[in-house]
């Protein structure tokens, strides 16, 4: 479990962070109005390598030293309290979300945005799965094929519905004590807590109000905000061998947020800044309801 988790994290992190480069870079650059070959050539030329050169990592990385054996699957899904399944979620969204933006730069039928841009990240993701079936350490997780799927089901599905994005998966992070007392599983430093720590990490569905009504008032960067999280967990499952006892809850929150990707800006580098950036949920004064029977305030909210 422990290696699983790390290179679940790995793989996430090293193509996430790749394509959202890629993206930032292309976000300079006005995009065409009709299919340009040349770009949209010059796009899949890019994801195949970051793709390939992920998974050839990984395979370098973490599968090459371990056992391999027949495919097989594994049911994960008491464990961490979904948090794992919700952050496959959150991935497989925006990796396709950015498919579909670097093919939309260049000029691409919003029909093939969806068929080949918005699937990227359940395609990547599943491949990785495999690569899990196919480790006699790991195993393939129904879980997780399904969580990317609802990830990119809830990306293509409004703009299907809607035409665009109103409501955005974001992130957002804080240090726990938990941590402390297994750094291998839950991380040694701030970013790998980042990643691997579910304490700390919360997932939000971030609602533009605006959009639902583009004649009224309402600020246009002002979101309202449904997070879930989990607290308590040292482990993956509360078992009597476990060295260290824990007490796992969910939480869940109501918080405001901003769309950065609606401030009104001339400059060229903060939209593209606020573009990239746009996951992240925004620090602000939120309510708490957990399954312990609380009701909690928080005044900023990380």
């Amino acid at each position: 479990m422990i290696f699983k988790l790390k290179k679940r994290c790995f793989s996430i992190a090293l193509l996430f962070c790749s394509i959202i480069g890629f993206s930032q870079n292309t976000s300079f650059l006005k995009k065409s109005d009709t299919l340009n070959k040349q770009r949209r050539n010059a796009v899949i030329i890019t994801e195949s390598i970051l793709a390939g050169g992920s998974l050839l990592a990984l395979n370098e990385l973490w599968y090459k030293n371990h056992e391999r054996s027949n495919f097989h699957f594994i049911n994960d899904n008491a464990e961490w309290k979904q948090m794992d399944k919700v952050g496959h979620f959150m991935t497989s969204y925006y990796v396709g979300k950015i498919g579909m933006e670097v093919l939309d730069w260049a000029g691409v039928s919003k029909k093939n945005q969806l068929i080949y841009g918005a699937t990227f990240g359940f395609t990547f993701l599943t491949v990785v799965e495999v690569l899990d079936g196919f480790s006699k350490k790991w195993g393939a997780s129904y879980g997780d094929i399904l969580a990317n799927a609802a990830g990119t089901s809830f990306l293509i599905g409004q703009e299907l519905l809607w035409n665009e994005q109103r409501i955005t998966v974001k992130y957002s992070f804080h240090q726990t004590e938990f941590a402390k007392q297994r750094p291998n599983t839950l991380g040694e430093n701030y970013l790998q807590q980042a990643l691997k720590d579910y304490n700390g990490q919360t997932y939000w569905l971030s609602t533009n109000i605006w959009s639902f009504n583009k004649k009224s008032n309402f600020p246009k960067w002002l979101n309202v905000a449904f997070g879930y999280g989990a607290d308590g967990m040292l482990y993956g499952e509360t078992k009597p061998s476990n060295p260290f006892p824990q007490d796992p809850y969910r939480q869940f929150y109501l918080s405001l947020d901003l769309d950065l990707t609606k401030i009104d800006t001339k400059s060229k580098f903060l939209k593209s800044l606020f573009s990239v950036v746009n996951f992240i949920k925004i620090p602000s004064p939120t309510l708490e309801i957990n399954t312990k029977g609380q009701i909690k305030f928080h005044y900023l909210y990380f």
